[in-house]
């Protein structure tokens, strides 16, 4: 498996998001950890295991509607449940035996941007004055 791609993914997911504008970036992003929150519901392997990480992703990225912090702990939460998956369970892609180990090294990096405030990385300054 190459190690590199799941970070370039992970960088160029901040990239893509650093285009929407705050508030609205955030709340996107919440929404976004919530659907991989529920990634592995169908036929993770953890059996009712499954919906309380369900559970308490979905909090996470609720209380992420209005908080970084939040939404980085919940991608965070997400990598822990990827390596249990890539070691124990189904991989998040049926036909990929590693897709989950992939997410589980893509997935800090979104956390580590989302952990600063899910800045853009483009420095992109709205209504900013002009000196």
């Amino acid at each position: 498996m190459n190690y590199v791609a799941p970070v370039l993914i992970g960088i160029l997911y901040a990239m893509v998001m650093s285009v929407i504008p705050e508030p609205h970036r955030r709340r996107f992003n919440a929404v976004m950890v919530a659907g991989a929150g529920a990634a592995y519901l169908s036929g993770g392997g953890a059996g009712g295991w499954e919906f309380v990480f369900t559970a308490v992703a979905t909090y996470c990225a609720y209380r992420g509607l209005e908080s970084w912090t939040y939404i980085g702990t919940a991608w965070l939460l997400h990598t822990a449940w990827d390596l249990l998956h890539h070691f124990k369970g189904n991989p998040i892609i049926p036909f990929a035996h590693d897709s989950s180990l992939g997410c589980a090294i893509c997935d800090p990096v979104i956390a580590v941007w989302c952990l600063y405030g899910g800045p853009s990385l483009f420095g992109f300054r709205r209504n900013a004055a002009v000196s």
